[in-house]
């Protein structure tokens, strides 16, 4: 691969279907071998930045370079370089799950003998060479995304595109994925990741933004997120009486209030949960660390999207 300081360079970037603008003019850069994480509530922009970069819709405005390319001008080679790893299942449930890697790999024009190979070492990576005869629909859900990620590897790609690779998946399964991610990512695989998941976020990215309407929020390493827009504390005091909700206010606390329940943000110390939960906690108060769900919660609201 040739030297490239940015393996996707974005600027003002643009889409648009009729008079919704999906993505508003979003500017940012993945770095050769690292994660990076484009994190939004429903209807963010998200999937339609990464149907951009992989070539699947045109960009409306706006530059988009893959590799050092154009996305308009090089499809067709930036294709070849990138791995897929789709939100749904698009297995063939004909087929058996060697023979799902092998069909795909034509895609790429792999001949017959070196198909087989790498099919059967990335079922090994991914502890599904017990099941190669089988089909599909006899796998359980967490044995059909890590044969999604085989596929998605067959290429030997430069980049790897995760489209919510652990959605609806049981934690056993999730940890399993992040494991192999985990693995790919220490040997300098380039990785582009959407998750719901704050925590997949927090373990598996070294940068990330936040994206809402279309627009970016934030962008950062999560913990610099955290400390930044949070703190290292969090504090929650349930059903809190107003004499706390002055309090806080007249000491400058960050905070939101649900009504029900009061979230105090910050770099506290164990003096002021103690004097809050003493002075004010009737119904209970905990304080624990900060999370990237916080920021995520803090930034884009609380309210369902659909």
């Amino acid at each position: 691969m040739e030297s490239v300081t940015s393996i996707i360079d974005a600027r003002e970037l643009k889409k648009r279907f009729g008079s919704l603008e999906a993505v508003a003019g979003v500017s940012f850069e993945v770095r050769p071998g690292e994660c990076f994480g484009i994190l939004g509530p429903n209807g963010a922009g998200k999937t339609s930045t990464i149907r951009m970069i992989y070539g699947l819709s045109p960009v409306s405005s706006g530059t988009l370079r893959v590799f050092g390319r154009d996305i308009g001008t090089d499809y067709r080679s930036i294709k070849a370089r990138i791995g897929i790893c789709p939100q749904e299942n698009n297995l063939d449930p004909d087929l058996t799950v060697l023979q799902n890697l092998e069909v795909y790999a034509r895609y790429f024009s792999l001949p017959p003998t070196l198909a087989r190979e790498r099919a059967l070492n990335l079922l090994q990576f991914m502890s599904l060479e017990t099941r190669r005869e089988a089909k599909v629909m006899e796998l359980s859900g967490g044995m059909m995304r890590r044969l999604i990620i085989a596929r998605a590897l067959l290429n030997e790609p430069d980049l790897l595109i995760l489209d919510e690779p652990t959605s609806g998946l049981d934690p056993q399964s999730r940890h399993q994925v992040w494991e192999r991610l985990n693995e790919l990512r220490a040997k300098g695989m380039t990785m582009l990741l959407t998750t719901h998941y704050m925590d997949e976020a927090a373990r598996l990215c070294d940068r990330l933004m936040i994206m809402d309407q279309g627009k970016i929020l934030v962008e950062g390493k999560p913990v610099d997120l955290i400390h930044e827009y949070v703190g290292r504390h969090v504090i929650e005091v349930s059903e809190p009486e107003e004499e706390l909700r002055k309090h806080v206010r007249a000491a400058g606390l960050s905070y939101e209030d649900l009504g029900h329940l009061l979230i105090i943000y910050g770099n506290h110390h164990d003096q002021l949960y103690h004097e809050i939960s003493s002075r004010y906690c009737r119904e209970g108060c905990l304080m624990r660390m900060a999370t990237l769900e916080d920021v995520f919660l803090k930034l884009t609201g609380r309210g369902l999207r659909e």
